[in-house]
């Protein structure tokens, strides 16, 4: 009888010792399943949160426990969270109730209005576009920035790749850029701006034009350099790309002689000088192209025929129609409309 006892005994000793080393596992053993990012929106319920939660890890009823102990269904906050292998109910749920986030890349380039800019950032942070539009177009936002509209204030945005919070605000996301510009514009650069004559806002608008007019980064100094020479002389800049900023037609193709009449204070054909603020986001290079623009006497400048990217340029208009007259052949050539 006694060994029975004893059997029994150690039987119970044994099943004791696996339940508390199944529930010390269960709360303290790694329970993230594989790597998984989840997005945790404002506006979302907890039961949300926790069924997204619940399939990418095992264990759901200890994540459970742990999680009404800890309030976390009136206490998680929103953010963008990593799931790491390794990582145990406990850690799951302190990084949702203390909102642990793992930052995101924000990147930006190739837009040419404020409205792009938001729906492009808003497929990469919790805002919507509607949001950071009305952001971006803010006038009181604009003044308090020290920019004469919010136009103007695009020229803060410069197109790299950031890390964010995914929950940043359209305030706090202006308010970040605002001090990458202020970086950018370092004593260097601000003294080759001297130069030209241009302020700030002036030498991105520039820039955007160049960056418009082309890609080829080794070209970019002697086209700045062209419209350097066209703004000195008082001669109109006659850029191609206002127009299609001026009619909000980005997918022109070829502009036409009625294109160059549409009214619009973006009609460098009509109007002098700048535009009052950038057409699109200039790369870094098409910025400090514009400080560091070539000094030649081109007047002109024309599309190669050869549709490689880069320009035949003049100093006479006779050179220039020639050159337009080829190109526009090659164009016609190729039914471009």
């Amino acid at each position: 009888m006694k060994k029975i006892v004893i059997s029994i005994a150690v039987v119970l000793a044994v099943a004791a010792v696996a339940a508390a080393w199944w529930l010390y596992e269960s709360f303290y053993g790694g329970c993230v399943r594989e790597q998984h990012s989840l997005y945790v929106y404002h506006d979302y319920p907890y039961e949300q949160v926790a069924d997204s939660v619940a399939v990418n890890i095992k264990h759901k009823w200890a994540f459970d426990i742990y999680a009404r102990r800890l309030d976390l269904a009136d206490t998680f906050k929103a953010g963008h969270y990593v799931l790491e292998p390794g990582m145990n109910v406990i850690d799951v749920v302190r990084m949702l109730k203390l909102g642990l986030q793992t930052p995101v890349m924000v990147t930006m380039n190739n837009v040419k209005t404020p409205q792009q800019l938001a729906a492009k950032l808003s497929r990469q942070i919790e805002a919507d576009s509607a949001a950071l539009a009305t952001a971006f177009m803010d006038e009181a936002m604009a003044e308090r920035l020290g920019f004469s509209s919010p136009l103007t204030m695009f020229s803060i945005f410069l197109p790299n790749s950031y890390e964010f919070y995914w929950t940043v605000t359209p305030d706090e996301f202006i308010e970040r850029m605002y001090k990458e510009y202020k970086r950018f514009w370092t004593g260097e650069r601000d003294q080759k701006r001297k130069r030209s004559g241009l302020d700030r806002v002036e030498v991105s608008t520039l820039a955007s034009i160049v960056y418009e007019e082309t890609r080829k980064t080794d070209e970019m100094p002697r086209i700045a350099g062209v419209y350097m020479n066209r703004l000195r002389k008082g001669i109109p800049l006659q850029a191609d790309p206002t127009i299609k900023y001026a009619m909000q037609d980005f997918g022109l193709r070829r502009i036409l002689y009625r294109h160059l009449k549409y009214e619009s204070p973006y009609n460098t054909y009509i109007n002098r000088g700048l535009p009052s603020s950038p057409i699109c986001m200039p790369s870094i290079a098409a910025i400090d192209a514009v400080l560091n623009y070539e000094e030649n006497d081109y007047i002109f400048f024309c599309a190669r025929p050869t549709f490689d990217g880069y320009h035949n340029f003049a100093r006479t208009l006779a050179e220039h129609n020639a050159n337009a007259r080829a190109y526009q052949r090659e164009l016609n050539k190729r039914k471009i409309k």
